[in-house]
């Protein structure tokens, strides 16, 4: 098979080419640019494995970043394990037209206990302590130590909070250059996270994320030469568009104020308890699934969702098959806020009374997607200091609570989710196989397609791949 790239450039759209990234502008003039139309959600971990599978949520089951685990009454955001993407995978389609194919997965999502051949994705340490090491999972299992031998410990910290930078997006470019030289699969599929940061802190401003604009398409011109002098095909893809924001909607405590929602009380602090509640939102960017333990109180929830400002339109179960959400997974209901709106997980009406997670990095504990993680809080006099003493803390083997995030949504001017509102600000594909995209738009189920092409071409006769799965 023809050696293939596939760089996942997130947020990069064609509003956001230009001045700041030549590299990519100068390549792109060589190929074709497609903008593809979004799914719903247009978030990672749907948009991914509809580009892996070539299906939709409603078949491939990825909902969201997260969901409600019925049978355990949890919310579970950022799960790891590949088995939950109920679709077969592009590299298993590939392998069906090729037993000797293999491919590198390098921190795209659900990357844990696939089948790809080779593996990198974050898997941070969890000490009884309550510190949080950065580390890795590789597939093969040896890569993790060779890996951060050759390039230092995985910069966790610089991958998602108030310190995320460069640092990882270039982590993440070196190591798979690194499993390109070892290993040569036929597909390397790269997550280049950097301009998620800057987009959801600033919005899509590019005078105000030119310093990132720039440094992401430095490595991006990087990764490209080097592939191209291999003898690659690449694509340069993006999962979503970010759009302005400016009205945080609080859809927890909308329904806590309609006695929908439950709260239990631990030390004086509150926390959700869903399965307790007749209804509540797992509030993912601008989508919200909203579960409805009674089903009783269906209609009601669905009229104060449609009245509520900032929520374009509802789903019940007669409109969620036509945004293909139709799975078991989904919410009784789901919200989908205007593209100037997102929705905020918070449910308590008294910050005195948040809980201890509310205030740190912690990903897994928070009931929903939490932007505000990205800033530190401005009310600190001296936050590095504050900083200083809490890591001086862990050095000596205290437990710590790095509580230095803001309770403010109103700091986060950028979000995704919802269908943008024009093609320019939805996600993008670029590739120099100009003749294999015959459209200036292309649908997100047919990226997996179109990635087997530039796999195939020259070696699979038809011009349209069919593959069973």
């Amino acid at each position: 098979m023809n050696k293939t790239v596939v760089i996942n450039v997130v947020g990069l759209t064609k509003n956001l080419l230009g001045k700041h990234t030549p590299m990519l502008s100068r390549w792109a003039e060589g190929g074709k640019v497609a903008t593809v139309e979004p799914v719903l959600p247009a978030v990672t971990c749907s948009v991914q494995s509809t580009y892996l599978t070539g299906k939709m949520p409603s078949e491939h089951g990825i909902v969201g970043n997260g969901w409600y685990f019925r049978d355990d009454c949890e919310t579970k955001f950022w799960r790891q394990s590949n088995k939950l993407v109920q679709s077969p995978k592009i590299w298993e389609m590939a392998r069906q037209l090729d037993s000797d194919f293999t491919c590198a997965n390098m921190f795209w999502w659900y990357n844990m206990y696939s089948s790809a051949n080779y593996a990198v994705t974050p898997r941070p340490m969890y000490p009884a302590d309550g510190r949080k090491i950065p580390d890795i999972y590789t597939q093969p299992s040896n890569f993790r130590e060779q890996l951060q031998a050759e390039f230092g410990q995985f910069p966790l910290f610089n991958f998602w909070g108030p310190t995320a930078s460069i640092a990882s997006t270039q982590w993440i470019a070196n190591s798979s250059k690194w499993v390109e030289e070892k290993c040569s699969p036929n597909l390397t599929l790269i997550y280049l996270p950097h301009l998620d940061y800057c987009l959801q802190k600033f919005g899509p401003n590019q005078d105000k994320i030119a310093k990132e604009l720039q440094e992401v398409d430095a490595v991006c011109g990087d990764l490209i030469n080097f592939y191209e002098q291999r003898g690659a095909s690449v694509v340069v893809l993006s999962e979503y568009g970010i759009t302005s924001v400016s009205q945080p909607i609080h859809i927890n405590r909308l329904l806590r104020s309609k006695g929908l929602l439950a709260i239990r009380e631990e030390e004086g602090r509150e926390l959700l308890d869903a399965g307790a509640s007749k209804a509540f939102a797992v509030a993912d960017h601008q989508i919200a699934h909203v579960y409805v333990n009674d089903a009783d109180c269906i209609p009601q929830v669905k009229n104060l969702l449609k009245e509520t400002e900032g929520i374009d339109y509802v789903l019940d179960e007669t409109s969620k098959p036509d945004y293909h959400l139709n799975h078991s997974r989904s919410g009784e209901l789901i919200a989908v806020a205007n593209s100037n709106a997102w929705f905020t997980y918070y449910y308590w009406l008294d910050d005195k009374r948040a809980p201890d997670f509310a205030r740190a990095v912690d990903i897994h504990r928070k009931p929903g997607y939490d932007p505000v993680e990205l800033f530190v809080n401005p009310q600190i006099k001296f936050p590095k200091l504050k900083v200083g003493l809490k890591l001086l803390k862990k050095k000596l083997g205290f437990r710590y609570l790095m509580d230095v995030i803001p309770l403010d949504a109103s700091l986060v001017k950028g979000s995704h989710g919802c269908i943008p509102p024009t093609p320019e600000m939805g996600p993008l594909l670029i590739s120099k196989q100009s003749d294999l995209i015959n459209a200036s738009s292309i649908e997100a189920t047919d990226v997996c397609e179109l990635i087997l092409q530039h796999l195939t071409v020259g070696k699979v006769k038809g011009e349209r791949l069919k593959v069973k799965g």
